[in-house]
């Protein structure tokens, strides 16, 4: 009960018209950059936040989540009109959305996909609004120790599920943890590798490397293979559905939301997951019909887990202050460049912020409703852009975003060269979110790790004293091991299939 009238609350700031426009840039902002190829949420949240510095912290998260929804959302339709998703859990949508479009019915798959997101959106927000507060009464009974495990359990969770290999993941990871130890030492009071510029006593900015590593790193990787032909983009009219899709696309949707919400909660679980197991569900279910030639399921329910699970990492982030996911670490990076720390104190400290921020969630789903729907054709117009100007303006805007800032020429030549260290990471397959996490997480981890052996005196043994500590270590170990189990048992397979003799003709 006391959920729903601080949620009230949330609506009533949320409702001013300041706020309400704030949300209006995001969403918009949010699907013009989504719609890009190439372009996902993370890098799209992670290019805009220079510009809400100067900007109240309430009506900068409103618009950050508005942005958030709006990558979302933008993002699906260039899996279905170009084929080209900007982010791994998109790919789903492409398979079954651009063939949808390649039969003619680019307007139904667009819809099925927006509709999809709201519907998911809309039930998924209000699982954030009743779970949030169970975990942060949970999370109130942390000490020191716990905090630690729950970092390593974030750091392991995101290097081994993100990556195509762990040890891909865990170098990503070490790559973060270096960089988040730039500056001076808060105990010893130490500079800590800042090559002797005074410029980096103070530590390298969150921001200026989610800008370099997501933004200007994924613009120099796309450029660098980009095709010089001109986009083939598919015409698409108003985005509308018959009685038939609708029968056809609302099962989907429900079936979506209970998938992507449970797993976008999970440290690690992303979007990918559930959006590849509503494709085999809605696969299995409608026994193959038409699917790999364009079935409107196939759009209907992965859009809708790829929406759900986006309101489900923001459970773990504001309650405990732990990101789940690439985006979800640019959105902490984001409550830190405003002095805020998600978690239990959080909900204490800042309701008003919190409330209005998932208030806004519901709001800005209506709104991206309303302009997915009758502009699906100007969204689709943004596509032709050409790619050489495309990729140009995004390094540009990120330059001018992180020089903004302090104007230094320090964080101009830090950008540039965390640009080329992203280019260098996706070239050879490092997964970027878990150097984000390593930067952010870092420190908090150094910091409980020190006050947990202060407190027991440096005895390391107190890091396993509590029963949560040691549940988060064994999940921490399931999270590093079950990738080896999965190739072993995948080795087994594949050597008992060429083993097993074939039978007599």
């Amino acid at each position: 009960m006391e959920s729903l009238q601080l949620l009230l609350e949330g609506f009533a700031a949320a409702l001013t018209v300041q706020n309400l426009l704030y949300a209006l840039v995001g969403v918009t902002l949010g699907t013009l950059v989504g719609v890009l190829p190439g372009i996902g949420p993370a890098m799209t949240v992670a290019l805009l936040l220079p510009i809400t510095f100067t900007v109240d912290p309430a009506s900068a998260f409103i618009m950050f989540a508005g942005i958030y929804y709006g990558g979302m959302y933008g993002g699906s339709t260039t899996s279905i009109l170009l084929n080209t998703p900007g982010e791994s859990a998109s790919m789903i949508t492409a398979l079954e959305g651009n063939k949808m479009a390649r039969r003619g019915r680019a307007a139904q798959a667009l819809a099925t996909a927006a509709i999809g997101s709201f519907v998911a959106g809309t039930i998924a927000t209000g699982l954030l609004v009743a779970a949030a507060p169970l975990i942060v009464d949970f999370a109130i009974s942390f000490g020191a120790e716990d905090y630690f495990a729950l970092a390593v359990l974030a750091f392991t969770a995101v290097s081994s599920v993100m990556s195509r290999s762990v040890v891909r993941g865990l170098a990503s990871l070490g790559f973060g943890l270096v960089i988040g130890l730039v500056g001076i030492d808060e105990q010893t009071g130490q500079a800590r590798l800042t090559l002797g510029l005074p410029q980096l006593l103070g530590g390298i900015e969150v921001v200026v490397v989610a800008v370099g590593l997501f933004a200007l790193g994924e613009a120099l990787y796309v450029a660098s293979r980009m095709r010089h032909a001109p986009p083939d983009v598919i015409p698409v009219g108003r985005a509308v559905m018959g009685r038939r899709d609708w029968a056809r696309s609302w099962r989907p949707w429900l079936r979506g939301t209970a998938l992507g919400f449970p797993f976008g909660a999970l440290p690690g679980g992303g979007a990918e997951i559930p959006t590849f197991l509503s494709y085999a569900v809605e696969k299995k279910l409608a026994k193959g019909r038409e699917f790999g030639k364009g079935a409107i399921e196939g759009v209907a329910g992965p859009e809708a887990a790829n929406n759900a699970s986006a309101a489900g990492t923001l459970v773990p982030l504001l309650s405990l202050g732990l990101p789940t996911s690439a985006t979800a670490a640019i959105l902490l990076a984001a409550f830190q460049q405003y002095g805020l720390q998600p978690g239990p104190q959080l909900f204490d400290h800042n309701p008003a912020l919190v409330w209005a921020m998932i208030a806004s969630l519901f709001i800005g789903n209506a709104m991206l409703l309303v302009l997915n729907l009758p502009l699906a054709p100007m969204w689709a117009k943004v596509l032709h852009v050409p790619r050489p100007y495309l990729y140009a303006g995004i390094v540009v805007f990120a330059a001018l975003g992180v020089y903004a800032l302090n104007a230094s020429a320090v964080d101009l030549l830090v950008l540039f060269v965390l640009g080329l260290l992203g280019y260098a990471m996706r070239r050879f397959g490092l997964p970027i979110a878990p150097a984000v996490i390593g930067l952010i997480l870092g420190p908090m981890a150094e910091k409980q790790l020190r006050r947990a052996l202060a407190i027991g005196a440096g005895d390391v043994g107190v890091l396993v004293q509590s029963p949560i500590a040691v549940t988060l270590y064994v999940l921490s170990a399931l999270a590093l091991l079950t990738p080896l189990f999965r190739k072993l048992w995948a080795a087994r397979r594949r050597r008992q299939a060429v083993t097993t003799p074939s039978p007599p003709v």
